[in-house]
């Protein structure tokens, strides 16, 4: 399994795997040499030595990683801090823009003894040419300036390295925060490299929806310490004094809810119990408020606190009774209204039946047998009989209009029937046309075909009464027919009476 680069495993793992510096290249102890010769002649292994010194270890020049907080563990499910430590003998010779401010090694318990390994017999070897031993090279060698610098540059990119995961580690720690989350009422402890809040749901793979609350809002930048609160919407099909809403709340219990929704509850009816829990999917919540409620009843007042569901439950509440025909102002089955006065109407009453008559119609017939403005009636018209039931009601003692219940026809009307002359109408009369009509007309009224006296009585050119009038066949009345037509009946009457119907005027008819 492979890290990223500057990431606390990769910077352990990088410090683990670092070889272990050494200044003075590899020791050989074995390296031909030239012709050993003894300082001096021994007899026992006890009075000599190795004919070469042992290998003294460098003092410690390494880059050691030091977790803070014990053993190095690759699966902890934490970041954790790497620290880089140089030797100080080593920072006084790095090349520049190399940091040189790491901390100093910390004592440390020296190797632990090895165990003792018998060395092998000593075996003669020439001099060189200066006549010096080995162990006089071997000084030598050890003491070579030129070793130094090429273990600083092999030093060096190991350095770099170090001084880069440590860096990459420090940043990794630092954007590492740690932040509360509550969703619903169920609050854990995160560590998050997420620098605001969507950023960090989405991380939870938690889907935010249009109706659910999150506390703070989003993209609020995350800081340590941070609480992040996450709570659901869930809806509410509200039926609230008998009307229908529909509604979303993040409450998880129904009185949450209630409160929520500024709903009044205290004296309510509620369909489901207010500790309840509401349930993601949402409910149907029925509400009944407490309401106050008048009823006037039998010359009475009453006044109550109600969430009854109907007018006529209300009515039970208040102790009214209501008796055969007896209702309310309201619907008895309505919904009580906050503030409402309702009138309880006590009803008595009882039935009349009353027999009323029918009009008869009347059919005119046309008869060419008849002067135009003739009628005669050959069939004269009945009429019915309808028989009608009705209610009759008293309302707190005040009588009601009757209200009509059944009808029956009893007897049929009769039609009318009546005959109307359409024959034209003759314009003379026999034996009268040589008679003075306009000194009669004259004398009468003035030669005015409108005119009436002052009792109403007679009116036209000859002033005949109504009754005379249509006795001749006129309709209606003489002064509103033609002068023609009045001069025409005027010749009838006189063929019939002579000049006595004027009295007066009746001899300028002849004069």
């Amino acid at each position: 399994m492979t890290h990223a680069p500057g990431s606390p495993r990769a910077a352990r793992r990088g410090a683990a795997e670092a070889p272990p510096y050494d200044p003075y290249g590899p020791y050989d102890p074995y390296e031909p040499s030239d012709h050993y010769t003894a300082y001096d002649t021994y007899d026992t292994h006890e009075q000599h030595r190795a004919p070469y010194e042992p290998y003294d270890a460098p003092a410690e020049p390494y880059w050691i990683y030091q977790p803070p907080l014990g053993l190095y563990d690759p699966f902890l499910p934490e970041p954790r801090e790497a620290v880089a430590f140089a030797h100080p003998e080593l920072t006084d010779d790095l090349p520049a823009g190399l940091p040189t401010d790491l901390p100093e090694l910390p004592d440390l318990p020296g190797p632990p003894d090895l165990p003792h390994v018998p060395r092998q017999a000593a075996v003669p070897r020439p001099q060189d040419d200066a006549g010096e031993g080995t162990g006089t090279r071997r000084a030598a060698r050890r003491k070579r300036p030129g070793d130094r610098p090429d273990a600083l540059r092999r030093l060096l990119p190991q350095a770099l390295v170090v001084v880069f995961l440590a860096g990459g580690t420090t940043a990794f720690i630092a954007s590492d925060k740690t932040v509360r989350l509550n969703v619903e009422g169920r609050s854990r402890t995160l560590h998050t490299f997420a620098d605001d809040v969507d950023e960090l749901l989405a991380d939870e793979h938690m889907a935010i929806g249009a109706h659910d609350a999150v506390t703070p809002g989003h993209g609020h930048d995350l800081a340590p310490g941070d609480e992040i609160t996450v709570r659901y919407g869930r809806p509410v099909a509200l039926t609230l004094d008998g009307r229908h809403h529909r509604v979303w709340t993040t409450a998880r219990t129904v009185a949450g809810a209630l409160r929520q929704l500024g709903v009044r509850a205290e004296g309510a009816y509620l369909s489901t119990d207010r500790s309840a829990e509401l349930p993601r999917h949402g409910l149907d919540l029925d509400v009944r408020t407490e309401r106050t409620v008048t009823f006037m009843a039998d010359g009475r007042e009453r006044t109550i606190r109600t969430n009854a569901a109907t007018v006529r439950e209300a009515i039970d509440q208040a102790g009214i009774t209501l008796r055969g025909q007896d209702t309310t102002s309201v619907h008895p089955d309505s919904f009580p209204r906050e503030g409402q006065t309702i009138s309880v109407m006590r009803i008595t009453g009882g039935q009349e039946t009353r027999e009323v008559p029918i009009d008869f119609t009347t059919e005119r017939r046309d008869d060419p047998t008849l002067y135009k403005g003739t009628e005669v009636v050959v069939q004269r018209g009945e009429k019915g009989v309808e028989r009608i039931t009705y209610a009759l009601r008293t309302v707190n003692g005040v009588k009601q209009k009757p209200q009509r219940l059944v009808s029956e026809t009893v007897r049929q009307p009769r039609t009318q029937i009546v005959k109307v002359g359409t024959r034209a109408m003759p314009t003379s009369v026999q034996g009268t046309d040589h008679l003075n009509w306009q000194g009669l007309a004259r004398c009468e009224a003035g030669g005015r075909p409108n005119a009436v006296d002052p009792s109403g009585t007679y009116g036209g050119l000859y002033q005949f009464d109504v009754r005379t009038w249509q006795g001749l066949g006129g309709k209606g009345r003489p002064q509103d027919a033609p002068a023609s037509e009045q001069t025409f009946r005027a010749k009838k009457l006189y063929v019939t009476r002579g000049a006595t119907p004027w009295p007066v005027c009746g001899r300028k008819l002849h004069g």
